[in-house]
């Protein structure tokens, strides 16, 4: 092909932009231009108003917010699994699982029996210092009332540690808080954070279960509703009283005067003082629409036991086979899985050091991903606050 003079290279240059004129004269293809660009345009309005909202999340928490708000959860999560990577077998624990030790000292008090869990039995061999021996992380008039411990995942994933929180319903009381985006706001006054003047007696915090839209139930709270109230949804009851329960919606827990808020979410993975038979049976519909109940990442859960103690549980490496377990280690009959993934898992308890009013937060897993003071600021997500009675 012979080279084009400088005549020729501007001949040609001419005629492209005498076309790109033509084809803009074209009605059709300025209503496509126009679209296109009002398209562009409200996606940048869009994605920017996400990108800096008060909600406590990471920008990567936010982008993916956004995308499942505006039906690209399949891009969404089609990308978590190609990003995942499975745990690895064997190794230890990066911090140590012996303290700090609480001390067991506690007042006597006539017509009330302090209820000391006992020390769980590890899943891996041998154990290490401090698995699972229950520590006093809170008291409330003298008495113990909030243990925590550690315990490896499993005996295959050694290096995983789930930390688990042990609460006397007769010294606590248990409050829900919706989230600013899911549920968000409308519920009597309930709050999306923990604002100043009402943390005197904060003992320790927990987070919710899964976006409303793929939580399978609804929520509850101070007569509102968000969602449908499911029959058959794994379900957590808060009572006026301040105590909870965890059952079947519509067999073990139902709407009475005395409820104050109802969290569903999914199915139960512990019933009757038994991994649920159908755990492995649809596990990305039932246990884990992000990425799937098999897949072993970030997962919290909640139980309760016989005597009616209530069972927090988190860590990574879970599967929702292996966090019911956990659960059932810990003395639960009942048991529901909450949130997943490392950002939305998280569990803090809190410590006066002479300022009763404004407690300060510290982690249970010195490996959660999210900072210890997230409810002290407006949250995206529900949660739950426990207070000293």
């Amino acid at each position: 092909m012979p080279r084009l003079g400088p005549r020729g290279r501007a001949s040609r240059r001419a005629y492209r932009r005498g076309w790109a004129r033509r084809l803009l004269r074209r009605r059709a293809v300025r209503v496509v231009a126009g679209v296109v660009l009002v398209f562009c345009c409200w996606l940048c309005l869009s994605v920017g108003q996400a990108l800096a909202a008060d909600n406590g999340l990471s920008l990567a928490a936010k982008l993916a917010e956004w995308g499942r708000d505006h039906y690209l959860g399949p891009a969404v999560t089609a990308l978590e699994q190609i990003t995942y990577r499975p745990p690895k077998a064997g190794g230890k624990p990066q911090f140590s699982l012996a303290g700090p030790k609480g001390s067991l000292r506690y007042k006597h008090v006539h017509g009330f029996t302090a209820d000391i869990p006992k020390n769980l039995t590890p899943f891996a061999r041998p154990a290490l210092p401090g698995e699972g021996a229950w520590r006093l992380a809170e008291s409330v008039h003298g008495q113990p009332a909030v243990f925590t411990t550690f315990l490896r995942v499993d005996a295959v994933h050694t290096s995983y540690v789930a930390g688990i929180a042990s609460f006397d319903q007769r010294l606590v009381r248990f409050q829900l808080h919706p989230g600013s985006q899911d549920p968000g706001t409308g519920f009597g006054g309930g709050q999306p954070w923990i604002p100043p003047g009402q943390r005197a007696g904060l003992l320790a915090t927990f987070n919710g279960g899964f976006r409303l839209s793929v939580a399978g139930g609804g929520f509850y709270l101070n007569g509102a509703t968000s969602g449908t109230l499911t029959l058959g949804a794994a379900s957590m009851v808060y009572y006026r009283n301040g105590t909870i329960k965890i059952g079947v919606w519509g067999r073990d827990v139902r709407m009475t005067p005395d409820v104050a808020g109802v969290r569903q979410n999914l199915k139960l993975i512990v019933d009757h003082g038994r991994v649920a038979s159908d755990i492995n049976q649809n596990v990305e519909a039932n246990f884990g629409a992000t990425l799937g109940g098999a897949y072993a990442v970030w997962r919290s859960g909640i139980g309760i036991t016989h005597a009616g103690r209530v069972i927090y549980v988190y860590g990574p490496a879970l599967s929702a086979r292996s966090l019911a377990g956990l659960l059932l280690r810990a003395g639960a009959v009942e048991g529901m899985e909450l949130d997943i993934n490392p950002f939305w898992t998280t569990f803090e308890y809190y410590q006066a050091h002479g300022h009763p009013a404004d407690p300060t937060p510290a982690v249970l897993l010195p490996d959660q991903q999210t900072s210890a003071y997230r409810y002290y600021s407006p949250y995206s997500r529900d949660f739950t606050a426990v207070y000293a009675r």
